[in-house]
């Protein structure tokens, strides 16, 4: 049994979709972030970062912190969604790497600056309005020479994937970037992502993209 400690943000849907398509049991414990739940001394003890997503694995005790560690930890104990070879492993975690790095960070930056507090910095809304489009064409470009990000379906493409759902609030129009937009449709229609977007609470009908 995996505890998954969690909020409705795109890194903690990365989790939450990861444990539902490897069927895995888990217990969801929500940790609101706008009341400042994730300073409580009881998820410290769970993420020294004090940040979501976290689980522990009640099997070995093991407390871990930040998606990406928790996606490469989860597709090992499972043997699904992380090639064994080391090529196709490489390719995986480029793109995982690549997420972590710069879609993630840069987005979120465009969030709160083009959604959340706009108007108070020209540059900012600038810079990260423009780098959101570099990264969209980017993996527009991956995704016109496979189908997924990193070959098969990978949590590579689980951890870009609620980043990209997120597109309304970087300003991004997806039928600017037809092959994300049919990459990003195809994931929004698995059964494992319409639940695990849910976790920990419902928050109505995912973006179709268009």
């Amino acid at each position: 049994m995996i505890d998954l400690y969690t909020w409705s943000t795109p890194n903690g849907r990365k989790v939450s979709i990861l444990l539902e398509e490897l069927g895995l049991p888990y217990e969801t414990h929500a940790i609101d972030i706008t009341k400042d739940e994730q300073m409580a001394p009881e998820f410290l003890a769970v993420s020294p970062n004090n940040k979501i997503p976290a689980i522990t694995d009640r099997e070995t005790g093991l407390h871990l912190m930040e998606s990406g560690a928790i996606m490469v930890y989860l597709a090992e104990k499972s043997g699904k969604f992380l090639p064994k070879d080391p090529e196709g492993r490489a390719k995986v975690m480029e793109w995982l790497m690549w997420q972590m790095g710069g879609f993630g960070p840069m987005l979120g930056q465009a969030h709160h600056f083009l959604k959340f507090n706009p108007g108070t910095s020209d540059y900012a809304e600038a810079r990260f309005g423009s780098e959101a489009k570099r990264l969209y064409s980017v993996l527009n470009t991956q995704l016109g020479k496979h189908e997924y990000v990193a070959g098969d379906y990978s949590i590579a493409d689980m951890a870009i994937w609620p980043w990209a759902s997120r597109y309304e609030w970087q300003q991004i129009n997806l039928t600017d970037y037809p092959n994300v937009l049919a990459w990003y449709q195809m994931l929004r229609d698995r059964p494992a992502v319409q639940k695990g977007y849910q976790v920990p609470r419902d928050m109505g009908p995912i973006p179709d993209g268009t």
